[in-house]
C-alpha cells in the first residue's frame, strides 16, 4: 500500500522502516521537507503526502495536529483511512491536552468523511515496530467507527509484526480516550523501570 506518514519523528520514521521493510511504498510528511532530506526516506511536503497516500498516518505531537490536518484541508482527506498514533501531553508530559475527550475523536469529528483509527500510542516507537523483541506477548488496541478501516489497520499492524492475537478492537472511536490517558501511567511505569521499551498485555479469565 502507499502509506504517507505526517511527521518526521522517531515514531514517524519508525513506521516508515517498519512497512517499508514488509514491502510498503512510505512517504513522509513535513511542512519543510527540504530540511529534512538526511533520514534516509523519501520525505515530502504535507499535501503531496497526502496525496500520494491510501493510508494515513498522523505522528505529528498532538497538541498541533488537527491544525496541521486543517492545513491540508478536508477535500484531500475524504475517503482516505488516517491512523492515529499521536497523543496530547504537555512540554513536562504531566497533562494531557484532551482530558475530556481524545484527540482521535477531535480528528474524527473535524474531518467526518476520513475514517479515523487509533492504535500504537500506547507504546515507544522501538516496540511499535518490534513486539517480538519483548519477553512474552503484549497487547495493541484499535479504536474506530469504521469497521473496514480497522480490518486495513488490522492488516498493517500484522506486518510491524503484531499477530492477530495481539490486537484487540475495543470499540468505537470514543474508546480512543483510554488509550491517549494510558500515557500518564506509561510515564509513570517508564520512570519505575528506568527504561521506554515495554508494553501491557491484556490476561483474560482463564477458561473453567
Amino acid at each position: 500500500m502507499r502509506i504517507g506518514l505526517l511527521g518526521t519523528g522517531n515514531v514517524a520514521r519508525a513506521l516508515a522502516h517498519g512497512w517499508s521493510a514488509a514491502g510498503h511504498d512510505v512517504l513522509l510528511g513535513s511542512r519543510r521537507p527540504e530540511e529534512r532530506t538526511d533520514l534516509g526516506l523519501p520525505v515530502a511536503g504535507l499535501s503531496e503526502t497526502a496525496a500520494h497516500a491510501e493510508v494515513l498516518v498522523n505522528a505529528t505531537p498532538g497538541t498541533v495536529s488537527v491544525d496541521l490536518l486543517r492545513s491540508i484541508g478536508a477535500p484531500a482527506l475524504a475517503g482516505t483511512l488516517l491512523i492515529d498514533v499521536g497523543v496530547g501531553l504537555s512540554d513536562d508530559f504531566t497533562e494531557l491536552s484532551h482530558p475530556n475527550s481524545s484527540l482521535a475523536e477531535q480528528i474524527q469529528e473535524t474531518f467526518p468523511l476520513t475514517p479515523v483509527v487509533k492504535t500504537l500510542c500506547t507504546m515507544d516507537s522501538t516496540v511499535m515496530v518490534a513486539p517480538a523483541g519483548l519477553d512474552g506477548p503484549s497487547t495493541v488496541f484499535l479504536s474506530g467507527d469504521d469497521a473496514e478501516a480497522k480490518r486495513t489497520t488490522a492488516r498493517l499492524l500484522t506486518d510491524l509484526g503484531w499477530p492477530p492475537s495481539s490486537q484487540l478492537d475495543i470499540g468505537d472511536i470514543t474508546t480512543a480516550r483510554g488509550q491517549e490517558h494510558f500515557a500518564l501511567l506509561f510515564m509513570g511505569i517508564a520512570g519505575g523501570l528506568g527504561s521506554h521499551t515495554f508494553n501491557i498485555n491484556v490476561v483474560p479469565r482463564a477458561s473453567a
